[in-house]
């Protein structure tokens, strides 16, 4: 027998709301749907809950399970699992209210708007619709919606489920509808890639990759979007190589590194990718690196004429100019066998984008190098209770998560604790913290009331943009909390004393 919490609530009595417990005699690989049928069935205990398996609605049994966003007739239920209701208005006990979602649907006409060259039933050729095939296979079960970071701060973005709609639209031949336009005035640049919608979608639909970021993209193409900042992000970039402007002398710059004939025999040769904030913001943390990896008998060259990325052109739809970019940093970096980045945004369009442009760089994330290989022989204990933030682009773009837990736990004295949703958004990805300002400030302080409960001294994360923002975050709500990259975490144990 295992014990399972359910959500019971009742609209005409809000006081009766709590979680009740249940014994379920668990079979092996019992679903969560299971668990309930078997909870109605042998206490008549009446939860309400919504089903539709052989009915030709697959989805709509979505619930939370220990928070997490999940389908019931797919998640093995387990001992002590509490059962609760999606994110939405709760009609009673795991049932939601589906009514403002389901208008919407009709208010902004999502169904095809069939154009004069096309005659019911449609003729059309599989090239024609390929791109829009994925968005086509949602079961509605609104899970998207439900784990959304900016729809819960501000009703100007439709959210990702009316996003893969529009994106579907847009990229159907048959359709004439204004989905481009509307999907701008429905907050297209109020997402911040952070994928949450992907992480938690039961048919694996990319809302951002396969339908955000196209929508960009078109509606850059039209000239409805970007947004402003955005413009001046890549106006930059055209002029300097770089997102950012310099706030001193560039990391790159002031250690003049050109690869010599002795580094040249490295065996392997690794290079380092630092990414716009590192060069431009950042340079203690390029500095921390260089300090670390000597510290583990590890040489790096930092190649001069490596540019930006490129990923908030691919983030904002502003593509015209990608594959430029890819070509430089392509030549750049093509006779290294390693290639390390402390950039979460970075790693992710280097691993995951410039292979669609034909380049694949041998890509790997700081603390995927030193998680396996971290010499702890001479480092010295660190006196500090710290938390971790996973960045969106790393946690979920590049499916690490483990490894800078492993590091921080070989890191002699120091005390880790994990913060609530150590992985939810911060706010500052997609081009947010630029175009939508106040949006990303919401989402920061979600991040920030975490932080606060836990009374650390340090939040530690691998990202140049979250670490800005979460320490401006901080900053607004008065609290004296740093924020550090791993790897000035890791230079302080070598020099302290």
């Amino acid at each position: 027998m295992i014990k399972v919490k359910v959500f019971r609530y009742h609209p005409q009595n809000d006081d009766e709301s709590r979680l009740e417990t249940f014994k379920v005699n668990k079979k092996e690989k019992m679903k969560v749907l299971d668990a309930l049928n078997y909870i109605n069935e042998n206490y008549d205990a009446k939860i309400s809950y919504r089903c539709s398996c052989r009915a030709g609605q697959c989805g709509s049994c979505a619930v939370k399970v220990n928070g997490q966003t999940v389908l019931a007739c797919k998640a093995e239920i387990m001992n002590e699992d509490v059962i609760e209701p999606l994110d939405f208005d709760v009609m009673k006990d795991l049932i939601v209210d589906r009514t403002i979602t389901d208008g919407r649907v009709k208010e902004l006409e999502l169904f095809i708007d069939e154009c004069d060259t096309y005659q019911c039933p449609a003729n059309i050729k599989p090239e024609d619709y390929e791109n829009s095939k994925k968005l086509r296979s949602c079961i509605e079960c609104l899970s998207c919606l439900s784990v959304c970071p900016p729809l819960k701060e501000t009703s100007e973005f439709a959210g990702p489920y009316f996003m893969r709609y529009f994106g579907k639209f847009a990229l159907d031949p048959r359709d004439c509808g204004e989905r481009i336009q509307t999907s701008f005035d429905e907050g297209l640049y109020c997402c911040t890639s952070c994928s949450k919608c992907v992480e938690v979608c039961p048919k694996e639909i990319n809302t951002f990759g396969g339908a955000i970021e196209k929508l960009r993209e078109l509606s850059c193409r039209k000239g409805i979007g970007p947004l402003p900042p955005h413009k001046v992000v890549r106006e930059l970039i055209e002029k300097t190589g770089r997102s950012v402007e310099p706030l001193g002398e560039s990391f790159i710059k002031s250690i003049s590194q050109e690869p010599s004939s002795e580094s040249g025999e490295l065996k392997p040769k690794i290079a380092f990718f630092t990414g716009c904030m590192i060069d431009y913001r950042l340079p203690d943390v390029g500095f921390a690196l260089l300090d670390v990896l000597k510290n583990q008998g590890i040489d790096v060259i930092v190649p001069v004429n490596q540019v930006c990325c490129g990923s908030p052109m691919i983030r904002t739809g502003q593509t015209e100019i990608v594959e430029d970019i890819v070509k430089k940093n392509a030549e750049v970096f093509k006779d290294y066998d390693i290639i390390i980045t402390v950039c979460a945004g970075c790693g992710a369009t280097l691993k995951n984008d410039y292979p669609k442009y034909g380049v694949n760089l041998n890509v790997v994330e700081i603390s995927e190098f030193l998680a396996d290989n971290l010499n702890i022989d001479n480092m010295n204990p660190v006196d500090l209770k710290v938390t971790y933030h996973d960045p969106c682009h790393l946690s979920r773009g590049q499916g690490i998560r483990k490894e800078p837990r492993k590091i921080l736990g070989k890191i002699k004295g120091l005390e880790f604790v994990e913060m609530e949703e150590p992985d939810r958004c911060c706010g500052s990805g997609g081009g947010v913290r630029s175009g939508k300002p106040d949006l990303a400030a919401k989402i920061g302080k979600r991040k920030v009331d975490m932080i606060k409960e836990l009374d650390v001294d340090a939040v530690i994360t691998i990202c140049p943009f979250c670490e800005y923002h979460i320490r401006d975050s901080l900053k607004k709500e008065g609290l004296d909390i740093d924020v550090l990259n791993i790897l000035k975490l890791l230079q302080l144990s070598y020099k302290s004393t």
